[in-house]
C-alpha cells in the first residue's frame, strides 16, 4: 500500500471527506488530492497533524510494510516479578497472559532479520549463526495476540511490554514487518 493509499484509507475509516481533512489541517483540498494520488508529500508538520487526526503512526505512513498502525503502547514491567515457567513455557508468557487476559489466541513468534546477500552466504556456510547473532542483539520474545477481531504484535523485554496494533489480520504462518520476519511457533500459549 502506498503512502497516498494509506492516507486515503485512514481518512475514509475516520469518516472524513478530503475537504473536511483539509479544513482540519489548514491546507487546500487539492493538497489532500495530491498526497492521496502520490503526486506530492506533506511537510513534516502536516504529516504530524495527519498522524494525530487519523490516529495512525508516522512510521506506518512512511514504512514499506502496511502492517503496523496507531501508536506503540510501551508499559514498564519487571520480568523477575513473574513466576518461573516450567516445561517449554517462558516467564514472558505470564506477562502476555496478564496484559491480555481476554485474548482469544496467543502465539509465540520466532523472529529473524531479513538478510543481506553477504549474510545469506555466511548463513549458508555457518547455518544458524545469523539467528544466534540476532537473538544475542535482541533477546526479547515476540507474540501475536488475537483479541476480538484485532491482532497485536507484542514484544516482551525484561523491562517493558510493547504492543502494536496490526491493520490486517495475519492468517499466514509467517509475515514480515520492516526488516523483521516473524513465524508462528508451535508454542501457542492460549
Amino acid at each position: 500500500m502506498t503512502f497516498g493509499e494509506k492516507i486515503k484509507e485512514a481518512r475514509k475509516q475516520n469518516g472524513l471527506s478530503q475537504e473536511e481533512l483539509a479544513q482540519k489541517i489548514c491546507v487546500s483540498r487539492s493538497a489532500i488530492t495530491k498526497w492521496e494520488s502520490g503526486r506530492g508529500m506533506p511537510d513534516i508538520e502536516n504529516l504530524k497533524m495527519i498522524s494525530v487526526l487519523l490516529d495512525i503512526s508516522i512510521d506506518y505512513l512512511l514504512a514499506d510494510s502496511d502492517m503496523v498502525i496507531g501508536s506503540v503502547l510501551k508499559q514498564p514491567i519487571n520480568l523477575g516479578d513473574y513466576p518461573k515457567a516450567s516445561g517449554f513455557g517462558l516467564n514472558e508468557d505470564f506477562v502476555v497472559l496478564e496484559y491480555y487476559p481476554g485474548a482469544d489466541n496467543i502465539w509465540q513468534l520466532a523472529r529473524t532479520r531479513k538478510l543481506s546477500i553477504k549474510e545469506h552466504i555466511a548463513d549458508f556456510i555457518f547455518p544458524g549463526m545469523q539467528y544466534l547473532s540476532d537473538h544475542w542483539r535482541d533477546p526479547s520474545i515476540y507474540y501475536l495476540v488475537e483479541q476480538k477481531d484485532v491482532q497485536y504484535l507484542v514484544n516482551v523485554t525484561k523491562d517493558f511490554i510493547i504492543s502494536q496494533k496490526l491493520t490486517h489480520i495475519i492468517t499466514d504462518k509467517s509475515f514480515e514487518m520492516g526488516e523483521q520476519k516473524f513465524t508462528k511457533t508451535y508454542h501457542k500459549i492460549k
